[in-house]
């Protein structure tokens, strides 16, 4: 089989980064980040939050090869804000928006608990 290991996809070797960064030289205010062991999920989770940022004019990614988790994230910016600071704040709106994701989730599936003891009751 041609597949790489189950965990070969989640776990990063000794000398691998997490993430990569790049500058483009051919395009002013941009840079492209290669992301290891992470794949559409992240990506496109990325690309829409930095796409709705008003300093972000152009952010895309790509996945080299389907067998490998890892992708490339191109973001240019207008200038304002580096690439770099682009991207480490469209990660916290994630990490906040998960965070608020998590909290209603476990609040409903209290509540769930909860009503569903008080029809056993009855």
């Amino acid at each position: 089989m041609n597949a790489p290991d189950r965990y070969e996809s989640f776990i990063l070797a000794d000398d691998e980064k997490k993430v990569e960064v790049d500058p483009e030289t051919r395009v002013p205010n941009a840079a492209m980040f290669t992301f290891n062991k992470e794949d559409h999920t992240l990506g496109n989770l990325l690309r829409a939050k930095l796409v709705k940022s008003q300093h972000v004019l152009f952010a895309g990614y790509q996945v080299p090869h389907p067998l490998f988790a890892t992708f490339k994230l191109r973001v240019q910016t207008d200038g304002e804000v580096t690439p770099k600071e682009a991207v480490v704040a469209a990660c916290k709106d994630l990490l906040g928006e998960l965070h608020n994701l998590d909290q209603e989730f476990t609040k409903e599936f209290e509540l769930k608990k909860i009503s569903h003891r008080r029809t056993e009751c009855y």
